[in-house]
């Protein structure tokens, strides 16, 4: 685990220990994260998933077991604010996170609180406006923006502090489809282009299937590591944790079972389609443009 960017030994947390009520969250937690990776992380609600997600920039600190952000251990209070300057949180509720009147100063928030020369954070905040896609609306007031537009500026915010990762907690749940298209292309542009690693908690299986890896919580135990691929040809493990796989990759499984030579790395729409239109216009007694 040493290797790791970020490395999980046997994480165990629980609410209200040893109060009425106790309940254990993450039992037993074991992974790692390469720096530049982008890990999805599901599970049924109570999984344990925003418990995990509040570990990596020691929000929450381990019962038991340890994280290790870049090296630094979450438990020695002399480690937080390096570690939460390298590990920036993004949560579900983007009003939660403004502060300031316009888009510019929100973003600069960040910097100032560090204390940064003028010089230095205005070239941050240019930088974080145009990664996130808002430099058209640096003067705007906050509360003039769509929700995705406003989970955008959470991100800007967040880059504003130059962070090595980012953690998504829920980041579209409130978002119309719209507004979450604005935001998954917005974090597959910073990890594929700026090399940000990305760790999304999410409960749309669309989401996932974006990601290098897969996470499946279940009842605070980690169940499932690896591709997305292997984990929806595996509907029997997504059914006992209370999860669906997304709508191609499902029909595609139904179609390779029925005997068309479709791949089992399907997992979009587009793959899907893509793959069906070679086969039927392979095929000459059937019509290409049925798809």
């Amino acid at each position: 685990m040493d290797d790791y960017y970020i490395a999980i030994d046997n994480l165990r947390y629980v609410y209200n220990r040893g109060e009425p009520g106790e309940k254990v969250a993450l039992d037993g937690i074991n992974a790692g994260v390469a720096r530049g990776e982008f890990i999805a992380v599901i599970g049924a609600n109570g999984s344990g998933k925003s418990t995990l997600a509040r570990h990596l920039n020691a929000l929450l600190l381990p019962v038991a077991g340890c994280v290790m952000i870049n090296g630094l251990d979450t438990r020695r209070p002399e480690n937080l604010p390096a570690i939460r300057r390298e590990v920036a949180m993004i949560f579900q509720n983007p009003d939660n996170q403004i502060v300031a009147a316009t888009v510019e100063e929100d973003v600069a928030f960040g910097p100032e609180n560090l204390g940064l020369p003028p010089e230095l954070i205005a070239g941050r905040v240019d930088a974080a406006l145009k990664a996130a896609g808002l430099e058209r609306l640096r003067t705007v007031p906050p509360h003039f923006l769509s929700g995705g537009q406003k989970q955008r500026l959470a991100i800007a915010c967040a880059l504003a502090m130059q962070p090595g990762c980012l953690v998504c907690d829920e980041p579209t749940a409130m978002l119309d489809p719209a507004g979450r298209e604005e935001i998954l292309n917005t974090l597959l542009r910073l990890n594929r282009g700026e090399k940000i690693t990305l760790i999304l908690i999410t409960q749309f299986m669309e989401e996932a299937a974006l990601a290098a890896k897969v996470w499946v919580l279940d009842k605070g135990r980690l169940v499932f590591l690896g591709a997305p691929a292997e984990l929806f040809a595996r509907p029997e493990l997504l059914t006992a944790c209370g999860l669906e796989p997304p709508a191609p990759a499902e029909l595609a499984r139904r179609l390779r079972a029925a005997g068309w030579p479709l791949s089992p790395e399907i997992l979009t729409l587009d793959d899907l389609v893509a793959q069906l239109r070679r086969i039927l216009g392979r095929n000459p007694f059937l019509n290409q443009n049925m798809i």
